[in-house]
């Protein structure tokens, strides 16, 4: 027995009542306005077919509903031809038709295609965004798809190109609306990507700010520590000078306003008897005469001066060192007061 033809299999599966093979299209002017747009794509399109199937919307609904599977070819004989799959929702023509790429593992659908979902296939360009019936019909649909395709492939990535917006009047409101569509649509994946990047950037940034502002944070609160610290040695100090100058004006008799006016030695501010200051020459005449022998051991070694004349230098300050040694010890073993 030859099987049916796409009519008489459509028109069967119009008018089949026994669940759970019949449709979920109820109206009589709704089937027969499938059964003519469906003829009419298989007339232009032979290589589609009909058949049902079930399909389960988002929300988790299922349905029986006509659909029709083929290829289409677009113009460029190098790339593969396109499986689609278009199910006739249950509330069409006054519905939009939906409309899937069939995947497959060997010819992945491009992840920034402005018009197929990557992942389900599902394809929505701006004639099914924009359906309105009439006029809108199956075989229009298709058409469109094929364009869209020729501009943009879903297996292969090429971006829409501004071309053919320069010259309006060669293509048509529907084409020109695809390509700015799709245009719009790359330039808003370049957009996301470089607002991605610089989002990132700046979220480094952000934790670079944060760790600087922490350090400065502790850093101004040392400052402040080490502050109040001097501020107290501050304190401290000015309590010395009150306590040092009190005790002036009353071991010197005097004013200390009047002794800060005269020229006074260091020496003069301190009661030293003959002993005690005989010893303090001699043991500044003995640091005077090892700073000048070492000063002579330097110009020995830059070869400022001859060997002789060092040996009788040396041996002259040590003699005079060897006295002054001799007193500053004869004064330390005989009382003194300072």
């Amino acid at each position: 027995m030859a099987p049916p033809s796409p009519k008489e299999f459509i028109e069967a599966a119009l008018v089949a009542t026994t669940t759970p093979y019949a449709l979920s299209y109820t109206d009589s002017k709704q089937k027969w306005v499938i059964l003519r747009h469906l003829l009419s794509l298989l007339q232009e399109f032979p290589g589609f077919k009909p058949s049902t199937g079930r399909f389960m919307h988002n929300d988790g609904t299922e349905v029986n509903l006509l659909r029709a599977t083929g290829c289409v070819h677009v113009s460029n004989s190098t790339t593969p031809t396109i499986p689609l799959v278009i199910w006739l929702h249950e509330n069409y023509p006054q519905k939009a038709p939906l409309v899937f790429v069939s995947l497959h593992p060997m010819t992945p659908i491009h992840l920034h295609h402005p018009f197929v979902d990557n992942t389900t296939g599902a394809t929505s360009p701006p004639y099914i965004l924009t359906w309105k019936y009439p006029p809108c019909n199956l075989s229009e649909l298709l058409r469109n798809l094929v364009q869209l395709f020729t501009i943009d492939h879903p297996f292969s990535y090429t971006p829409t190109t501004p071309a053919c917006l320069t010259h309006p009047w060669l293509v048509s409101t529907k084409e020109a609306l695809d390509r700015l569509v799709g245009m719009l649509h790359y330039d808003m994946v370049a957009l996301r990507a470089s607002t991605s990047d610089e989002i990132e950037k700046l979220s480094l940034l952000q934790e670079e700010l944060k760790r600087r502002d922490r350090f400065i944070t502790s850093m101004v609160a040392e400052l402040g520590e080490e502050r109040m610290r001097l501020e107290e040695r501050v304190k401290n100090w000015a309590e010395e000078t009150d306590r040092v100058e009190n005790w002036l004006r009353v071991n010197d008799g005097g004013s200390i306003m009047d002794l800060n006016a005269r020229d006074v030695e260091i020496e003069d501010a301190f009661e030293m008897d003959e002993t005690s200051r005989a010893r303090l020459e001699s043991s500044a005449a003995d640091l005077a005469i090892e700073e000048v022998m070492y000063k002579l051991d330097k110009a020995l070694e830059h070869e400022a001066v001859s060997f002789d004349s060092y040996i009788k230098q040396v041996r002259s300050l040590a003699r005079q060192q060897f006295f002054h040694r001799c007193n500053e010890m004869a004064s330390t073993s005989s009382p003194t007061s300072v």
